[in-house]
């Protein structure tokens, strides 16, 4: 892996970082974490080039690293703080994932595609990153390590697991999008005293789906 992160790199994601605050992203914690990685060196080598452009590349194994508008826009909705215990679903390339650790969180992530659990354990072992990293069915989440601050899915969900919300703290913040198909509603649950939950809808996304009681080899 090329671990050169050039002057042109870095000006590539000051554009990128305009761009998203262009669209809307005003978070300045997560724009200042995203500003710190190289986005490139989660990308094969053929989409280097591209790696500041604001779309999904392939990673393998059917799946996609997100627009970084999307990581931004989730991210943001998490209203994130240092030192909270947050469980990704869906690890993919780890660049989520080192964003969340950027911003100072206890990081638990877990994905069910065994080739991008090594990879990505590979690459954010090599960067340094905070994060535990799981392999496993994320309709199921991390029970042992439960409850937590935050719950992040970055795959489409047919539904909202229960398991997912019997691991959020009360008062807690879970960002999840809902929907099969081409197309699936952002939505953002707050986690009430009483049991009940908040739902707020935030827009449309495209995801790759989250695949229940299967993991892959």
């Amino acid at each position: 892996m090329n671990w050169v992160d050039t002057y042109k790199h870095q000006g590539m994601r000051r554009q990128l970082i305009a761009l998203l605050r262009e669209k809307g992203i005003e978070s300045e914690e997560v724009l200042a974490a995203m500003l710190k990685i190289p986005r490139h060196l989660f990308l094969d080598s053929a989409f280097i080039n591209f790696a500041y452009d604001d779309k999904a590349f392939p990673i393998g194994a059917g799946q996609t690293i997100s627009q970084p508008y999307t990581v931004a826009f989730q991210s943001s909705l998490l209203e994130l703080k240092p030192g909270m215990k947050v469980l990704e679903v869906g690890t993919g390339s780890g660049y989520q994932t080192l964003v969340l650790t950027n911003l100072g969180c206890k990081v638990f992530s877990i994905e069910r595609q065994k080739l991008l659990h090594r990879n990505s354990k590979k690459i954010l072992s090599q960067m340094n990153s905070t994060a535990k990293t799981f392999y496993g069915d994320g309709y199921k989440g991390l029970p042992a390590f439960a409850p937590f601050d935050r719950v992040l899915i970055t795959c489409g969900a047919p539904y909202i697991p229960n398991d997912l919300i019997d691991q959020l703290k009360v008062g807690g913040i879970m960002v999840i999008p809902v929907g099969e198909g081409d197309s699936q509603t952002m939505i953002r649950i707050i986690k009430n005293a009483d049991g009940t939950l908040e739902q707020t809808e935030h827009g449309a996304f495209k995801f790759v789906p989250m695949l229940e009681d299967k993991q892959s080899y």
